[in-house]
């Protein structure tokens, strides 16, 4: 809601933004922890003055000014959340939904409202997002390109083109300043959840909007799904009317603890990619890996294909988990072509370089050895089963793949 931040003043540092946005009014109230307001509904004796906020808001989509009125108009505990969201990326607002599928669901049913339904993309995208513009499940179309061929691929009514950098699950990274010039006055989606805004910040480099599986690094616990969008307040207003009709709205738990996550977020981001870049250089010097794939921007995100069986690999794990998702405080490793990307279409998939020997590795806080014990046993394991030794001598040797231009080097140029 409203107010929430008033007392913050001077521009701060983004270690000190994670900690105190959000939370810059409880001191003057006598609190220390936000606290967790579960109301669905509030009382107003005032009705006339309430027939003219929900007007208001009707109109323009803005967070009514005074008390909350329903819990699907607005909650102060998820506000703190965008609040400190909004600070963290740059932008003048952030409005969140219960999961990653129903905020880039309401930036499509915004601009398809205005007639807007055609979607300019580049893969690789997150799996679900790739089968929602696909199958064009709210009315949506999309054209498929690669950067260079965006501004060609725009429509007279092209409402959006979306991108992801680094992109899930390859970890490809794109120049989104250059993408942003391309797309004119199409707004730019850049999907920021593998990098956070620790590590890049859309908003500055054209984007319109910044979407996030708040699931992901901004939760960083595995223990809540949620979705955000940054973007200007003018968008922010649409997103509003589309989440209060939709009902797409963010549980007040989830708000409190997205917000206790932010305040570990750049703690937790630069100690899991100190270890993941660790990894990745022992990945690509390892004979039984073919190639890995890790951002020249950091982050904690490892993508890696094997000589051996892919699978192998996952039911060798011990220490680490196999599952979907990523960003918390564990390491988890899953099979992109199996789960996370299977709905997309075969072809489409490895076309996007998402290969069926490739393995998407979320590394966590854990020690660096304790990891790299795990993963050699489960890629000696995965070799033998392939009918490779354990030196590997019949592998090819590993080579790295720089995400930013596509190209391949040898092992020894990992370390980015």
């Amino acid at each position: 809601m409203p107010g929430y931040d008033e007392a913050r003043i001077a521009p701060r540092a983004l270690a000190t933004e994670a900690v105190h946005a959000g939370r810059d009014d409880l001191a003057r109230q006598g609190l220390h922890a936000p606290p967790i307001d579960l109301s669905t509904t509030y009382p107003s004796y005032d009705s006339r003055g309430e027939a003219a906020r929900i007007d208001a808001f009707a109109t323009t989509g803005a967070e009514p000014d005074g008390p909350p009125v329903y819990g699907r108009l607005g909650n102060p505990t998820v506000a703190r959340f965008e609040t400190a969201l909004a600070r963290l990326e740059g932008t003048e607002a952030a409005v969140a939904f219960a999961s990653g599928m129903a905020a880039l669901s309401a930036v499509l049913l915004v601009r398809a409202s205005m007639g807007l339904r055609h979607v300019v993309a580049v893969r690789p995208l997150y799996g679900c997002s790739d089968h929602l513009l696909t199958a064009g499940l709210l009315g949506s179309e999309v054209t498929w390109t690669d950067p260079a061929g965006i501004e060609e691929a725009l429509r007279p009514d092209t409402g959006l083109v979306m991108v992801e950098s680094p992109a899930n699950p390859t970890l490809a990274e794109l120049d989104l300043r250059a993408v942003a010039h391309a797309c004119g006055s199409v707004p730019l989606l850049a999907d920021n959840t593998f990098a956070t805004p620790v590590l890049q910040r859309p908003a500055e480099q054209g984007a319109r909007l910044v979407l996030h599986s708040a699931t992901k690094y901004l939760g960083g616990h595995g223990d809540v799904m949620a979705g955000v969008v940054a973007c200007d307040e003018e968008f922010a207003g649409r997103l509003r009317q589309v989440r209060f009709a939709t009902g797409g709205v963010l549980h007040p738990l989830a708000g409190y603890l997205l917000l206790r996550g932010l305040s570990t977020l750049p703690v937790r981001v630069r100690a899991a990619s100190a270890t993941a870049a660790e990894l990745a250089g022992r990945l690509a010097a390892d004979p039984r890996v073919a190639r890995v794939h890790y951002p020249r921007i950091g982050g904690a995100m490892i993508a890696f294909e094997v000589d051996g069986d892919p699978h192998e690999v996952i039911a060798g794990v011990d220490l680490i988990t196999p599952a979907v998702s990523l960003g918390s405080v564990d390491t988890l490793i899953q099979h992109p072509a199996s789960i996370s990307h299977r709905i997309v279409d075969a072809d489409d998939r490895r076309g996007a370089g998402v290969s069926d020997r490739l393995l998407r590795m979320s590394v966590g806080l854990e020690d660096v050895e304790d990891l790299w014990a795990d993963l050699d046993a489960a890629l000696e394991r995965a070799g033998r089963g392939a009918g490779n030794s354990a030196t590997g001598l019949s592998a090819p040797a590993a080579t790295v793949r720089n995400s930013a231009t596509g190209r391949t080097a040898p092992a020894a140029a990992v370390g980015h």
